[in-house]
C-alpha cells in the first residue's frame, strides 16, 4: 500500500479540469462568463475544429492588471468574492476561480487583456501549466483569451470527445444561452472562419425571436408576473403550436442557464392540462430572485441551483404559468372565480316551438340527450334554469334573427363567429370577421365538461371517505416525517395518515374520488413529491384523470346532429372557458382559415 502523499499542483489542477472543463463547450462557457462579468457588451467569439483545435473570445471589458494577469491563472483566485457573505448571495456568473486554471492544466492558454486605464496591453501564455512572462501586447480594448489543443496532454480525455461538428454544436447551444441571458450584447460567432451568428443589441423579445426563430416569433405569448422579490418573465408557446423535443426549453435564474427539477416539475404540472401525447411545452423563461434566497453553488458547471423556499417558488411559476396558459388556451381569459358561476355543462337552448312569425329561421327546441346531461347535476341545482350565453344582439334566442345578428355584432364581441352549417355530423362551420373557422364539436364540448367538473370539484373541495379497515403503508423513515411534516397539507387532500413505527404508516382515510384505484402507490408517491418539492399534484392528476374519462363520455358524440341555436351556443360557451383551444387531451379544437388564404387557394385577384 503506498504512502499518502500531496499531489504535484498540476495533477490538482487536471484533476478539477475533469469537473470544470468537460468538452469544448464548457470551457466556451466559462469564457464567455467571465467576459460579462467584466463587463462587456461585445464579444467576438471564434471557433476551429468545434473548439478542439481553437476557442478564442474576445470582449471589450474593463481588463485585467498586468501584474494580476498571473493570479488570473491560479486557482482559487477570484475577483468575484472575498468571504462567506459573498458567497451567499453571488449575483456574478463566475466566482470560484477555477476555470482559467482547469483550461491552462489541459490546454495551452493565452490571455491578453489592457486594464482601463492602462497605456498598453500584456499578455502571458501557459502550457500545461507552466506559465511565462507577462510581456508587451497589441490589444485596442478587454481581454482576448485563447485556448489551444484541448487535452493536448491527457489524451485519455480527449478520446472521450465527438466529432468537431457535435462539439461546435454544443459550442452553438452555449453561445445562444448566453445571448438569450444578455440580449443587451452584441455577438459574433466564427467556425473554421464561417460567419455562424452576428446579434446586435436587442431587447430580451427581438433576442428570444433571433436566437429561437419562427416559433417564438409568430406564435409566442409574453409573461410578466411578480410577486414580493421574485419574477417571471419571458415567452412561451401555447399549446398549439408545441414541438416534439426539448431543445427549445430555456429556463434562467437571475441570467444563468439551469436545469433545476424543482423549476421542471412546476412547469409541467401548469402544462398537464394541454399537452397532446409526447409533445413537450416550449419556452424561454427568465426568473429573477433575491441572489441570497438561491444558492448556486451545488454544481461544479453551475447548472442546478437550490432555493432557499422551493415551495414557494415552485407554486409561484405553477400559477404564473398556469394563468398565462389559461389565457392563451381560451379566447379570452376567465378572471378568477368566473368558472364558479358558469351554469351546468350541458348546452340547452330555450324553446323556440313556437316563434313570432317574423322569425324567418324558427329554430326547434333541443336539448342534449340525458346521457350529456348526466353531468350537469355536479355544477348546479336542477331547479336552476339553464341560459347559454346570448348568440344574438338582441339577447332573445326566441325572436333573434341570425343573419342580422351577424352583420351588427362587432367581431370583437365573439372571435368564433357565427355557426353556418354542420360537416358530417363532426364539424361546426363558423364564419367570423377574419374567415371561415371550422371547429371540432365534440373536443370542444369536452374541454367545457373538464372545466366545469373540475371546478365543481374545487368549490366543493375534495370530500374524504373514512376507511372501514386502515391500510398500512411500509415507507422509509423520511417519508414518516414527511407524514408527519405535511400533516396538514394531506388532511386538505382528503387524506389522514398516521405514524404506526418508524417506517409504517396507517391510511384511515382518502380522497372520495380516488376510494377504487390503487391507493398505496398513491400516497407513497405522493408523499416521494412532498419530500423532494414540498408540493405534489399527484392526487390531482389522479382526480383529473377521472373527470376527464367522465367528460368525455358526457360531451356531444359525433354525428349528432345541431340546430344553428346548439352550435352558437358551443361557440358563446367556447370563448368563456380557460383552455378552449384544446381538449383534455391537447388536440386542438377549432383552427381559422383566413380569407387571405382561400382567396389564394381559388387564385382569386390573380
Amino acid at each position: 500500500m503506498q504512502p499518502i502523499q500531496i499531489l504535484p499542483d498540476l495533477l490538482i489542477s487536471q484533476i478539477a479540469a475533469g469537473e470544470v472543463v468537460e468538452r469544448p463547450a464548457s470551457a466556451l462557457k466559462e469564457l464567455l462568463e467571465n467576459s460579462l462579468d467584466a463587463g462587456a457588451n461585445e464579444l467576438r467569439i471564434q471557433i476551429e475544429q468545434g473548439g478542439m483545435q481553437l476557442i478564442r473570445v474576445a470582449d471589450n471589458g474593463n481588463g485585467i492588471l498586468p501584474a494580476q494577469l498571473p493570479l488570473a491563472l491560479a486557482r482559487h483566485a477570484t475577483s468575484k468574492v472575498s468571504s462567506l457573505a459573498d458567497l451567499e448571495q453571488v449575483a456574478s456568473f463566475g466566482f470560484r476561480g477555477e476555470a482559467l486554471a482547469s483550461m491552462a492544466a489541459v490546454a495551452k492558454l493565452r490571455i491578453a487583456s489592457l486594464a482601463t486605464g492602462q497605456p498598453h496591453a500584456s499578455q502571458l501564455t501557459c502550457e500545461g501549466g507552466k506559465l511565462s512572462e507577462v510581456q508587451p501586447a497589441a490589444l485596442t480594448a478587454g481581454t482576448t483569451v485563447e485556448v489551444q489543443d484541448l487535452f493536448f496532454n491527457t489524451p485519455a480525455r480527449r478520446k472521450f470527445l465527438k466529432t468537431a461538428s457535435t462539439e461546435f454544436g454544443h459550442c452553438h447551444a452555449v453561445v445562444e444561452r448566453m445571448a438569450l441571458a444578455r440580449p443587451d450584447v452584441a455577438i459574433n460567432l466564427t467556425h473554421n472562419e464561417r460567419r455562424i451568428l452576428t446579434l446586435r443589441p436587442q431587447n430580451r423579445h427581438e433576442r428570444i425571436c433571433a436566437v429561437l426563430g419562427d416559433a417564438f416569433s409568430q406564435s409566442s405569448i409574453e409573461i410578466d408576473a411578480s410577486a414580493s422579490q421574485i419574477q417571471l418573465a419571458g415567452l412561451l408557446v401555447p399549446p398549439g403550436h408545441l414541438s416534439n423535443g426539448r431543445e427549445s426549453q430555456h429556463v434562467f435564474v437571475n441570467g444563468r442557464f439551469v436545469r433545476d427539477k424543482l423549476l421542471a416539475h412546476a412547469l409541467r404540472q401548469a402544462w398537464q392540462d394541454v399537452l397532446h401525447l409526447e409533445r413537450q411545452a416550449t419556452y424561454c423563461l427568465f426568473l429573477s430572485i433575491d441572489p441570497a434566497a438561491v444558492d448556486v453553488n451545488v454544481h461544479p458547471a453551475k447548472t442546478e441551483v437550490r432555493f432557499r423556499d422551493g415551495q414557494a417558488v415552485h407554486q409561484f411559476v405553477y400559477h404564473s404559468i398556469h394563468r398565462a396558459l389559461s389565457g392563451a388556451a381560451g379566447m379570452q381569459a376567465a378572471p378568477p372565480g368566473a368558472l364558479a358561476s358558469l351554469r351546468p355543462a350541458a348546452i340547452t337552448v330555450p324553446d323556440t316551438s313556437t316563434p313570432p312569425e317574423t322569425s324567418p329561421n324558427p329554430m326547434p327546441a333541443t336539448t342534449w340527450p340525458p346521457r350529456q346531461q348526466a353531468f350537469s347535476g355536479l355544477l348546479a341545482s336542477p331547479d336552476t334554469p339553464y341560459r347559454p350565453n346570448d348568440y344574438s344582439v338582441q339577447g332573445n334566442p326566441r325572436t333573434a334573427n341570425w343573419q342580422e345578428s351577424v352583420q351588427t355584432t362587432t367581431p370583437s364581441e365573439h372571435p368564433l363567429g357565427y355557426a353556418i352549417g354542420q360537416l358530417h355530423g363532426i364539424y361546426i362551420l363558423a364564419q367570423n370577421a377574419n374567415g371561415l373557422v371550422l371547429i371540432d364539436m365534440h373536443a370542444a364540448h369536452e374541454r367545457i365538461l373538464y372545466e366545469r367538473l373540475k371546478q365543481a370539484v374545487h368549490d366543493q373541495r375534495l370530500s374524504s371517505q373514512p376507511l372501514l379497515l386502515p391500510l398500512t403503508l411500509q415507507v422509509d423513515r423520511l417519508l414518516v416525517a414527511t407524514a408527519e411534516r405535511h400533516a396538514d397539507t394531506l388532511n386538505q387532500l382528503g387524506l389522514d395518515l398516521s405514524p404506526l413505527s418508524d417506517t409504517g404508516l396507517a391510511i384511515r382515510a382518502v380522497p372520495a374520488l380516488v376510494q377504487q384505484g390503487d391507493v398505496l402507490p398513491l400516497v407513497r408517491n405522493l408523499l416521494i413529491d412532498l419530500q423532494q418539492h414540498g408540493t405534489s399534484s399527484i392526487l390531482i392528476e389522479q382526480q383529473n384523470a377521472l373527470l376527464a374519462t367522465m367528460a368525455c363520455h358526457g360531451a356531444v358524440r359525433a354525428h349528432r346532429q345541431l340546430t344553428l341555436a346548439e352550435m352558437n351556443a358551443l361557440l358563446r360557451e367556447m370563448e368563456q372557458t380557460e383552455r378552449s383551444n384544446q381538449c383534455n387531451h391537447g388536440r386542438p379544437t377549432w383552427h381559422q382559415f383566413k380569407l387571405t388564404e382561400l382567396d389564394q387557394l381559388f387564385m382569386r385577384g390573380k
